[in-house]
């Protein structure tokens, strides 16, 4: 008998998480006929594929558990992709290998989705952010997961929904903006998205190392594909825009720097204003967060430079996808 929910995960090397995914997934209290789970490495990945022909072969349950591997790296916007087309179910879940979705998702979504048989139809279901104790700035920003309308960790689409948006767009090449997308194309196809506060996903927190956010700032080149492709609803929802102030910490410095050994007196007002700014930004950054002398100097120190490397991906996606955005 044909599964009628797909659950796909995009993964790479992160066999710990997917195993903890796993165990969650098999444990839904919907029939275990009823539902299969489909992983789907971006790229080759020898350490999962070892990992998931190890534990299939233990394996004794009653769902059907597939693991696909592209070709290529592509994203895992191309992964997803590539796991919903392999789907036989007519309701595909997507979820992250860092999640943890609880016993009575694939439920919910399916008590959901069931008025809306055979119709083009989303779903977004709850996440849920772990936090302990004085978090983190990167984990107070994974925490804004609980507040965002649409994400792939935790949302559903029919197969005739994919079908009409051709799925999700490859051209977000990194995990940033491509839930959005989908978001939006399935906006501009008149498809509903439907909350389902009962689909819930728990999203923890992984460990990062120091000065995470300063990696983080090149995923903001996608900010101006988004907007090239989704202009009105880029613009409606007020998506992605980099905030005001980034610019005019980043413009303090470039006069000091414009002004150095022409006039000392400008380029030392300059560096105040610049000092003064950097400073309010990571007051702003630490009000609500860890006060750790580790988490202090980080916060200093990546926020001296945030600004000029957010506008600089900026504008470096404005280049490179041809459209102009800032």
């Amino acid at each position: 008998m044909k599964p009628s929910i797909s659950v796909v995960i995009a993964t790479w090397q992160r066999t710990s998480l997917l195993e903890r995914c796993l165990t969650a997934l098999l444990n839904q209290t919907i029939n275990k006929t009823n539902y299969e789970i489909i992983i789907v490495t971006d790229g080759p990945d020898h350490e999962t594929v070892l990992f998931m022909k190890q534990w299939l072969r233990t394996y004794m349950g009653g769902v059907a558990v597939t693991c696909l591997s592209l070709p290529v790296k592509k994203g895992p916007a191309a992964a997803r992709n590539a796991g919903w087309r392999k789907a036989q179910g007519e309701l595909i879940v997507f979820t992250d290998d860092d999640c943890v979705p609880q016993s009575e998702c694939l439920a919910q979504y399916w008590a959901a989705y069931a008025p809306y048989q055979d119709t083009a139809v989303a779903f977004s279901g709850t996440i849920q952010v772990p936090l302990s104790g004085m978090p983190t700035d990167y984990e107070m920003n994974i925490f804004q997961l609980e507040k965002a309308r649409f994400v792939t960790a935790n949302c559903a689409c029919s197969r005739k929904a994919l079908l009409l948006t051709n799925g999700l767009d490859e051209e977000f090449t990194m995990a940033w903006r491509e839930d959005t997308a989908l978001e939006f194309d399935l906006s501009e196809k008149e498809v509903p998205i439907i909350k389902v506060p009962g689909a819930i996903i728990q999203h923890p927190v992984r460990t990062a190392s120091w000065g995470v956010s300063i990696r983080e700032q090149k995923k903001s080149m996608f900010n101006a594909l988004l907007y090239k492709k989704h202009t009105r609803l880029f613009m409606k929802t007020n998506t992605g825009h980099t905030p005001r102030y980034y610019y005019l910490i980043a413009c303090t410095l470039l006069l000091a720097l414009g002004f150095a050994f022409r006039n000392t007196q400008i380029t030392l007002y300059c560096l105040e204003a610049w000092a003064v700014l950097t400073g309010w930004f990571a007051w702003k950054r630490l009000r609500h967060t860890s006060r750790s002398f580790n988490h202090v100097i980080e916060m200093i120190c990546t926020s001296a430079i945030i600004p000029v490397l957010s506008i600089y991906w900026n504008l470096y996606g404005a280049i490179k996808f041809k459209t102009l955005y800032i």
